[in-house]
């Protein structure tokens, strides 16, 4: 491999870039440091690795996991590895799970002068945020342990539109998309703008203020709204229709 050559203020480039002509798949060696790389006859040189974090694994132990403050511990929904069809899927197919059985809720949290105790109790089947929380393997089953918050709603049934939002958060069914452009031209389904706009079908209790106090939302049931296009938390019905929830601070505007 040619270097540079620094003499002075000179620096000779002549040659910088070492040429990969006739490097073969075969010379490429991983040492057993997983920092260190060799290619071909290159000395080792240190790269920083892509480190893959798996779910904590609880040792067997312990029995039973209490979370602190507002956060609660939710047993993982298993994968589908079948369609509704009976056909195995692969496990690159299955889609990710978002939701599952609480089954220990930490003692509540305090604003102000107010202890505020966790709206979702020991048994309710919940839908979270996407990326929230940490994972556990306890008890050979999947865990996750979040903050309440974090905690979209309650969904007691299989079915999207039965979800019961809580805190801040309010469900919405999306309007379907436009069929026609504003000069009657047919669209395809690639060209066809995802909406931004729906009707309010279920709302939280409220978000807390400073004191802890319980404050109801501006939006009700019924309510046509607009929204942030990337907000929230998407779900496809029985029905084919598409659902969202998100915050009541992701709406932009009522429409009427």
């Amino acid at each position: 491999m040619a270097a540079a050559q620094f003499t002075g203020s000179l620096i000779s480039s002549r040659n910088l870039l070492p040429s990969f002509s006739g490097l073969r798949p075969s010379s490429v060696k991983f040492s057993p440091s997983a920092n260190h790389v060799r290619v071909g006859g290159l000395a080792n040189r240190s790269f920083t690795g892509l480190v893959v974090r798996a779910a904590t694994v609880v040792a067997p132990k312990y029995t039973s996991i209490k979370p602190l403050g507002d956060r609660v511990l939710v047993k993982i929904k298993e994968a589908e590895e079948k369609t509704d069809g009976g056909i195995l899927l692969p496990t690159t197919a299955q889609t990710k799970p978002q939701g599952g059985e609480v089954v220990a809720v930490g003692e509540g949290k305090t604003i102000g002068n107010t202890k505020v105790e966790a709206s979702v109790k020991t048994g309710a089947q919940v839908v979270y945020s996407k990326y929230a929380g940490t994972e556990l393997e306890f008890n050979g089953s999947k865990h996750l342990i979040l903050k309440e918050d974090d905690i979209v709603g309650i969904l007691e049934t299989d079915d999207a539109k039965d979800l019961q939002p809580l805190n801040d958060r309010v469900l919405i069914k999306v309007a379907e998309a436009e069929e026609k452009t504003a000069g009657g031209l047919l669209l395809t389904e690639a060209t066809k703008e995802k909406p931004s706009i729906g009707t309010v079908i279920a709302v939280g209790p409220g978000h807390l203020d400073e004191e802890g106090n319980r404050k109801p939302l501006t939006v009700a049931v019924g309510n046509n709204v607009m929204y942030s296009k990337y907000a929230g938390n998407e779900f496809k019905g029985k029905d084919g229709s598409d659902y969202i929830a998100l915050r009541a601070s992701d709406l932009i505007a009522v429409l009427s």
